[in-house]
């Protein structure tokens, strides 16, 4: 009788012991967990491309509400689970967009940098992942101008991110940040259509973001002519503004575009002008922010930092990078941007 009671103890106690320590966001088999703006829990997080929208994995509507970061080269620091549970339960945000510069010191500078930048990457994603956020891996050309110039660079890269991450519908790849300096559409699909291959290999519904010419505006030429039917699927194009620079113009092309039923993200924006600087642009930016609310255009805003510039959304000075902050740390552009996000009706 004593060995029966004792063996039915030391049963119970395995059991609870195996219980206690099992992870509990753990979902089984390829079944994802996410917590949106609201704190709601939906069944699936994988998202799907319909017409000009962003859908959830039942086919309705979904809006992405980011913060992007400033180079990560320059701003490691940033990139924590703390920080990001901060703008998650205090903003309602759910993505972080990793800017990963190419030149500037970035990625394609040494292998030393490669191996530090795509270490911060990853801990990027595991960080958002474990929060139920998105997660944008950006190969951010600028200096570079076309993405040509490092074609091989970039489908070595995204074949490698893209088979760790394949089974991780929290993850967007955005395949070429501003395509600038001449570039024309025609290079940039060229280039769209040597690295979504490379993705499709790995992550066959992924999300995948791509640059259109003239820093991210001329959606209208990727309208007329985009990436072609057979590499299309849950393919979106980027439009970046900043609103003191950015008006009308650029305002009509975008919903050009979504009327000709080209799917836009706006993967970058800010509320000052084109040179992350300058005043802060109230009436153009609340202009653009209720295009957003009424297209339900998901979007990730420039940049998370403490740098002296107007589109860094913490002040400078401001010391902690691990969330312990109040709205008296943000800019301007900081505090309007969740006033973006925290919109009940956005």
């Amino acid at each position: 009788m004593q060995k029966r009671f004792y063996f039915i103890l030391i049963t119970l106690s395995i059991i609870f012991f195996t219980v206690s320590i099992s992870p509990a966001s753990t979902v089984p088999g390829n079944t994802y967990q996410v917590i949106d703006a609201q704190n709601q829990t939906t069944a699936s997080a994988s998202l799907q491309v319909i017409g000009p929208n962003l859908c959830d994995s039942t086919g309705a509507k979904i809006q992405l509400k980011g913060i992007s970061t400033h180079g990560i080269q320059w701003f490691p620091e940033y990139i924590n689970t703390d920080c990001f549970r901060f703008f998650r339960d205090n903003w309602g945000c759910n993505l972080i967009r990793f800017a990963m510069y190419t030149e500037e010191g970035g990625y394609l500078s040494s292998n030393e940098k490669a191996v530090q930048l795509k270490a911060l990457i990853e801990n990027g994603v595991q960080s958002c992942t474990s929060l139920g956020m998105y997660s944008i891996i950006d190969w951010h050309i600028l200096s570079d101008g076309n993405p040509l110039s490092h074609v091989e660079e970039a489908k070595s890269f995204f074949n490698g991110m893209s088979a760790l991450y394949k089974d991780n519908p929290y993850v967007i790849y955005e395949i070429c940040n501003e395509p600038n300096g001449g570039t024309s559409w025609n290079d940039i699909k060229a280039y769209a259509e040597q690295v979504i291959p490379v993705i499709r290999a790995n992550a066959p519904d992924a999300i995948i973001l791509v640059g259109t010419p003239t820093w991210s505006q001329d959606v209208d030429q990727a309208a007329a002519n985009p990436i072609s039917p057979e590499l299309s699927h849950n393919v979106m194009y980027t439009l970046h503004f900043y609103a003191a620079t950015h008006r009308d113009d650029l305002r009509n092309k975008l919903m050009a575009a979504r009327a000709a039923g080209l799917p836009v993200f706006i993967s970058e924006f800010s509320t000052c002008d084109a040179s992350g600087n300058g005043a802060v642009d109230y009436n153009s930016a609340n202009t653009w922010f209720n295009l957003i609310k009424e297209n339900n255009l998901s979007f990730a805003g420039w940049n998370l930092s403490n740098k002296a510039e107007s589109s860094a959304i913490l002040k400078p000075g401001t010391i902690s990078t691990t969330g312990a902050w109040t709205d008296g740390d943000f800019s301007e552009t900081g505090i309007l941007l969740k006033s973006l996000m925290a919109d009940e009706n956005n």
